[in-house]
C-alpha cells in the first residue's frame, strides 16, 4: 500500500506560492519584517497601511492585485507595507499587533510623539480605490492656509525657507500634504486661494496653480515652472532644504538579554499555534477579522460616545438660533421622516464626533431639525432639497447666505473638510430665498429647548430688567380680554409657572372636570 500523505503534501506545496515571492522585488508594496517594521512604519513621518498576511491564505492571494494597485496610486504619498506573519522572525510582531486572521489591514498615522503612530484597523472594502481613499484621509496636514490678512506675517516669521502654493481649489491636495511631510521641520509649506488678491498681486501670480519658493535669508522668491508632480516639486524645493530621509536612519541596536530571548520564544510559540489554527479556519477569519490594535490582558474600556448635537423641534427655537437677521452661521441637519436609514445615522454620528472634537474651541453650532418641525419642510422646499433623505446645510441669517453639503459620503472626514472650507470661505454659497430669515426684533420670547433630557436642570424664572423681551401681539390681546372681564380698577400681572406647578394646575382641572361630569350624569338619571 502506497502512503499517499507525503505525495499530497508535496503536491500542495507546489500549488502554494513561494513565501519570499508573494510580493517580489518589483512590487510597489514595501516588505517589512520584525526588524525593519519600526523604521519603516513606526518612525516614519508618512502614513502607512500595513497588510499582515500568510502566503497560504486564499483571501490574501485575492487581495494582492488590488493591494499592489493601491501601492502604485499611493506612491510618494503614503506607504503600502506588507508583513509575512508565517515567517518565524515576524510572528512576535504579528502577535503584538493583535493579528487574529488573514489578511489583517491596519493604518498607521504619525502621532504627536515620534515613533508612536496612531494605529487603527482598516475595515473598508478590499478594493484599490477604497484603500487609497482611506489612506489619503489619514495623511497628516502640515500645510498652513493663508489669507490676505495673515500671509505677510507668516512670510516674515523666521529666516528659514518657505513654499507657497497659489491655487483656485479649496481643500489641500494629498500631493501638497505629502510634500509638507517630506520637508517637515526644514521648510514650511502654505496654500493661498486665488481670491486672496493682495497676496496674489504681491507675488505677481498670473495662473493657477503656481508654486513659489521663498529661499530665506533675504533671497528673492523663485517661481516653479515645472509639472505639478510630487517628485519634481521635491527636487525643486531641495535647493533650499533637504527632504527628510524615509525610512529614517536606523539606530544602533542594543544586545538582547536572555530574558528577551525567552519572551521572543514564548511569543513565537503562541503565535505558531494561532497560525496553525488559522489555516483550518480561514473562511471564518478571512476578510472580516477585526483584531485589537494591541493585545492587553484586561478588557479595554468602552469608548465613550460623543454627546448628541442639540435638537430643535420647535420652529420658533430655530428662528431664534439661526433664522433671523442677527444670527451667525449654523450647521443644520434636516432629518427625514424615516430616520432609520444608514445615511441619516452616519451623518448625525459624524456631526456628533466633530462637535466633540472641537469642544471648547470656536466653531459653528450644530443642530438637528426633526421632520415634524415645520421649518424642516419649508427649508427643503425653498432650497430645492430632497424630501426623503438627510440634508446638511450651513446657514447665516446675518449675511443672508446658505451652503449645501452635496457630497453623498457622510463620513466624519468628508463633513469636516466641508466645514473647514466654510471657515476658510472656500465653499460655494447662495443667497437665501425671501421669507426664510425674520427680523430678530420682532421675534417673541424664545421657547425652552431641552438639549439633553438626562441633564435637565431647573432654571430661575426671575426676569432680568436689563433683558426684558417685548410682549407679542397675542399676549397683549389676551391681557386686554382678561382686563375687560374684571371689575373696574382691578389690576393683574401674568407670571410664568414652573413645569411642576403647571402639571399640578392641569391635574386639579382634570379632577374638577370629572366631578362636574359626574354631577351632570347624576342629574340625567
Amino acid at each position: 500500500m502506497v502512503n499517499s500523505l507525503p505525495l499530497a503534501l508535496a503536491a500542495a506545496s507546489l500549488l502554494l506560492p513561494a513565501t519570499n515571492a508573494f510580493y517580489d522585488k518589483s512590487s510597489p508594496v514595501i516588505q517589512a519584517d520584525g526588524k525593519s517594521f519600526n523604521n519603516i512604519v513606526n518612525k516614519s513621518n508618512h502614513t502607512s497601511i500595513v497588510e499582515f498576511y500568510a502566503p497560504w491564505c486564499g483571501h490574501c492571494q485575492n487581495l494582492k492585485p488590488a493591494y499592489e494597485k493601491a501601492a502604485k496610486s499611493l506612491s510618494g504619498l503614503a506607504k503600502v507595507v506588507a508583513v509575512n506573519c508565517d515567517e518565524e522572525p515576524n510572528k512576535q510582531l504579528c502577535s503584538q499587533m493583535g493579528v487574529q486572521g488573514f489578511p489583517t489591514l491596519k493604518i498607521a498615522k504619525p502621532g504627536k510623539k515620534p515613533g508612536r503612530p496612531i494605529i487603527q484597523d482598516y475595515q473598508g472594502a478590499r478594493s484599490a480605490k477604497a484603500i487609497v481613499d482611506a489612506v489619503i484621509e489619514q495623511i497628516p496636514n502640515h500645510v498652513k492656509r493663508l489669507k490676505d490678512d495673515d500671509y505677510a506675517a507668516w512670510v516674515a516669521e523666521g529666516t528659514g525657507p518657505k513654499a507657497i502654493l497659489f491655487t483656485n481649489k479649496g481643500p489641500v491636495s494629498p500631493t501638497l500634504k505629502a510634500v509638507a511631510v517630506d520637508f517637515l521641520g526644514g521648510l514650511d509649506v502654505a496654500q493661498i486661494r486665488d481670491k486672496e488678491t493682495e497676496a496674489v498681486g504681491t507675488f505677481e501670480v498670473e495662473k493657477f496653480p503656481t508654486l513659489v519658493l521663498l529661499p530665506g535669508d533675504g533671497k528673492d522668491p523663485v517661481t516653479y515652472n515645472g509639472e505639478m508632480k510630487k517628485d519634481k516639486i521635491v527636487k525643486f524645493l531641495s535647493q533650499a532644504a533637504t527632504p527628510n530621509p524615509d525610512p529614517p536612519k536606523s539606530e544602533k541596536k542594543t544586545k538582547s538579554t536572555s530574558s528577551d530571548k525567552k519572551k521572543d520564544a514564548s511569543s513565537s510559540s503562541k503565535f505558531a499555534k494561532s497560525s496553525a489554527s488559522q489555516k483550518s479556519s480561514e473562511s471564518e477569519a478571512g476578510e472580516t477579522a477585526t483584531p485589537e490594535t494591541k493585545p492587553t490582558p484586561k478588557a479595554a474600556a468602552p469608548k465613550s460616545e460623543a454627546t448628541p448635537i442639540a435638537s430643535l423641534a420647535d420652529p420658533l427655537a430655530l428662528q431664534h438660533k439661526c433664522l433671523n437677521d442677527k444670527a451667525g452661521t449654523c450647521v443644520l441637519a434636516l432629518l427625514p421622516e424615516d430616520t432609520s436609514s444608514e445615511g441619516t445615522t452616519l451623518a448625525i454620528k459624524s456631526l456628533n464626533e466633530i462637535q466633540q472634537k472641537y469642544e471648547g474651541r470656536k466653531l459653528f453650532p450644530f443642530y438637528q431639525i426633526p421632520h415634524a418641525n415645520a421649518q424642516n419642510p419649508a427649508l427643503r422646499s425653498k432650497l430645492d432639497l430632497a424630501s426623503d433623505k438627510v440634508e446638511i446645510i450651513a446657514i447665516n441669517g446675518k449675511r443672508d447666505w446658505v451652503r449645501h453639503y452635496t457630497v453623498a459620503d457622510f463620513h466624519q472626514s468628508k463633513i469636516e473638510d466641508w466645514i473647514d472650507a466654510i471657515r476658510m470661505g472656500d465653499s460655494p454659497k447662495k443667497k437665501l430665498p425671501e421669507g426664510l430669515v425674520v427680523d430678530a426684533s420682532e421675534l417673541p420670547a424664545e421657547p425652552v429647548v431641552i438639549e439633553d433630557p438626562d441633564q435637565v436642570r431647573m432654571k430661575e424664572t426671575a426676569p432680568d430688567p436689563d433683558n426684558v423681551e417685548p410682549e407679542s401681539d397675542a399676549v397683549k390681546k389676551m391681557k386686554e380680554q382678561l382686563k375687560a372681564q374684571m371689575p373696574e380698577g382691578m389690576e393683574f400681572e401674568m407670571e410664568e409657572v414652573s413645569d411642576e406647578e403647571y402639571e399640578k394646575i392641569m391635574k386639579q382641572g382634570e379632577e374638577a372636570g370629572k366631578k362636574r361630569d359626574a354631577a351632570e350624569e347624576h342629574d340625567e338619571l
